[in-house]
Formats: C-alpha cells, structure tokens, sequence
C-alpha cells in the first residue's frame, strides 16, 4: 500500500543517504557541530518510511541524536540546524532503523518475481508538510545467489521489494566499510557498538584479520567478547595471533575457561607462548599489563635502523617512543637490558651514529610484580610513554605503555559510557579514595 494520504513535494533535489554521510553540520550562525554518520528512519508495514533524525558525530568522538524537526536545510556539502542539540549519547530505540548501519547492502527480492536486488542507496524527499520520507532505493541487481555477480542498477520505490523491514539474504557490509574505511580504529569501534548486535556480527566478519584486531582493542568488554566468540575458531585464533600480546591476553581471559584454552591451542604456538606468559601475572601489575613485543634493537644498531623499526605501522605510539636496547638475543624475556633511547634523542644523532652511544642507562625498568600505582609514577616522574619491565636477572620481559595504565585506570566500562559518565564515574573513585577537591 503506497503512502497516498499527502504529496511528496520536493524541497531541491533529492538527498542521496550515501553522499549525506560524513557532511558537516553547522547551526544557524556558521559554527560546525559535528559531521552525519547515519540517518534514523523507521519502516512501516503501509507507506514510506519516516525519517525521524541523523546520527551526528560531535567533539569527543560522541554520537547525538538530531531530530528532523531541528534540520532547517539540507544543502550540498552541509546540514543546518537550529542549534538546539541534545547531546547525550545516541541510544538507538526498539522501531528504529539505522539506514548506513543496518539497510546498506541488503539483499532483497523484487515483488514482481525478477529477482533480488542489493541497496546501494536510499533517496528521502520532503513533503508539503516539511515530513522527511524515503521515496527510492537506488539498488543494483543480483545474479546469483551468494550476492557476488552484480547487474544492472536501477532507482525504484521502496513498494516494488519485499521484506525491506528485515533482509531474506546474507548481507554484505561494503557500504559501511568503505565509509570506515579511513576511520581510526577507535572511530570504527564507536560505530559498532551503536549497531545492533545482529549487524554488529556481520560488520565484524567481513573487516580483515588486522583491522578486526585493532577495533576489537578499541571495544567494551562485552561487545568484543560477542564478536570474537562468533567467529570459527580458526579466524578466532588468528585475530588472537595479530593483537597486542596483552590485548590478546585481556581478551583470552574474558573468555570461559574451557574456549579459551581451545583459542590458545589454535594460535600460532610462539603468540600463544607470550598469551600464556602473560596470563601467570596479576591483571594490576607491571607483569599483567606489559606487552611482550616493544622495539628492541642490539647496542650495536645505528640510528637509522632504530627509525625504520619505529616508523613501522603495527608499532603503537606509545611504544614507538622509546627503543629497548638490550644484547643479544633481542626477543623478550632473554636478552639483558642495557637502557633505552627515546624517539627525540635519536632524531637529533646522525644517521650512523650507535644507539649504544645515545642510551638513557638512567632508566632500569620496573619488576613484574610491581603493581600499577608504581608504574604510574614512573611514567608521571619521567614524562615516559612506556615503562620497560625487567627481571632480577636483567631480562627484557616487556614494557608497559601509557595506554595500557589508562585502560586499567579508568573505569571497566568507560569505553560503552559518554564522556560525562566518566567523569562522574572517576570522581566518585576519587572521592571513595579519600581524594580532595
């Protein structure tokens, strides 16, 4: 049953959902307040479905909520608002249907028995009553049944597929990929947790091993527990593989016991061998909350050797910051720490100069055992973005970055909560500590 009851007049050209995504949106003086990530709509069982509001994405990483009523025009390259946006964080509610995040790369069948078709797009046009609709889906057919042969593309009326409310089809998520695609891992994680957790599972599958790694660090406890848990173990394992060791080891020990002695047993031995290692040490400890890999090079290394280990893009900031320099052998736990070399002493040597020669011997490193309050001077007293971790024998162990301090020093859940939450969340901490004002 088509929507009949008012026209659909449209306001300018129709506004493409696809091109919509990533413009700017300013109030009415000019300022910016954020860039569209989604549009809200909701789908009826009779007529168009309703746009009901976009996703914007404001300072700090948050996703607020900015109703229909609030846009005062849509124009190329920008939204205008009136200025009045609620910005607690976007809860998405029971009858809404994120339009990039959930109905993008569908597949659905025509209703006149041609076939299926996949959504490229979606089209929304204002009516006399300045209501926002989604008039037509640009889609593209399929020619077969797995969705990997594609034909002619065509722009047709929500009426003419079937099931637009809930996908017949595996669905493929190559419309939101390609707009994560330069997104920080941090950015893509904030996206997946506001999806449903249904296509928060399909979006997961189709990233790749190392991409999956690194959102699934970004990830509350829960969310990264449901995905990796969904894949096959063999996929499990090797996204196990390409994580940060301590990563990983936080992961496996969210895990019951019984899965994750059948992802240890997967992995690749030498991953599993730092996973274990690091599981023996107490979660708030130097031990439990090094990393096993940081850069370590021989005395015997040059300058220009230690910015090309740096310059790696697997290497975290944090660690990337400051060079181990340990002799031989130069794997962790077995070589003995001689001190290290901080990225900005080494920038100003010559290329040829010794890394041996520039060492900070100063910095001996803290014991396993150390718990993360004296870690946390550490890095405070001598502005360091990582704390090497030694043994009574002088082994390298690993390193503790700042990150992985913040991680365990604010609250469990902060990644699922707003800025706000956190706030108030370590305020109280400070308080029950017997903190001052």
């Amino acid at each position: 049953m088509e929507h009949a009851k008012h026209s659909i007049k449209p306001i300018g050209s129709r506004v493409f959902i696809g091109k919509l995504a990533g413009t700017r949106v300013f109030d009415p003086v000019g300022d910016e307040i954020g860039r569209v990530t989604d549009v809200i709509i909701v789908l009826r069982f009779t007529g168009l479905p309703t746009v009901v509001g976009l996703v914007v994405e404001v300072a700090g990483h948050r996703r607020v909520f900015v109703p229909v009523t609030r846009i005062v025009a849509i124009q190329p390259g920008q939204v205008i608002t009136t200025g009045l946006v609620n910005i607690r964080q976007f809860q998405q509610r029971v009858a809404e249907t994120m339009v990039m995040g959930e109905l993008m790369d569908r597949v659905l069948a025509m209703r006149d028995g041609s076939g299926d078709v996949k959504i490229q797009d979606m089209c929304m046009e204002q009516d006399d009553r300045r209501d926002w609709y989604i008039t037509k889906l640009y889609v593209q057919r399929v020619t077969s049944a797995l969705a990997l042969s594609r034909g002619e593309t065509m722009l047709i009326d929500p009426s003419e597929v079937s099931h637009l409310r809930k996908s017949v089809l595996p669905q493929e998520a190559t419309t939101l990929l390609a707009q994560l695609e330069d997104a920080k891992a941090a950015d893509v994680a904030d996206v997946l947790a506001d999806l449903p957790e249904e296509r928060r599972l399909e979006v997961a599958a189709q990233l790749g091993d190392d991409r999956l790694a690194d959102v699934l660090e970004e990830l509350g406890q829960e969310d990264r527990v449901s995905i990796l848990t969904s894949l096959d173990v063999a996929r499990a394992a090797d996204i196990l593989d390409v994580m940060q060791p301590d990563d990983a080891t936080d992961l496996v020990n969210e895990l019951p016991e019984k899965q994750a002695q059948i992802l240890l047993a997967e992995m690749e031995p030498e991953e599993a061998a730092d996973v274990r290692r690091l599981m023996a040490y107490g979660e708030r400890t130097a031990g439990g909350l090094m990393t096993t890999t940081p850069v370590i090079l021989p005395p015997d290394a040059d300058v220009a050797t230690l910015l090309a280990h740096v310059r790696r893009k697997d290497i975290p900031p944090a660690l990337a910051a400051m060079v181990c320099v340990c002799r031989p052998p130069t794997e962790t736990p077995t070589g003995r720490f001689l001190g290290a070399v901080h990225i900005q002493k080494a920038l100003r040597e010559p290329p040829q100069t010794l890394v041996g020669q520039i060492l900070d011997d100063d910095l001996k490193g803290v014991d396993p055992s150390a718990g993360i309050g004296t870690v946390t001077r550490l890095l405070a007293t001598y502005n360091l973005t990582a704390v090497p971790v030694v043994d009574k024998n002088r082994h390298l162990l690993g390193a503790v970055s700042v990150d992985d301090v913040l991680d365990h020093l604010l609250p469990e859940d902060w990644r699922d909560a707003d800025e706000d939450e956190t706030d108030l969340a370590m305020e109280r901490e400070r308080i029950e500590d017997g903190g001052q004002a």
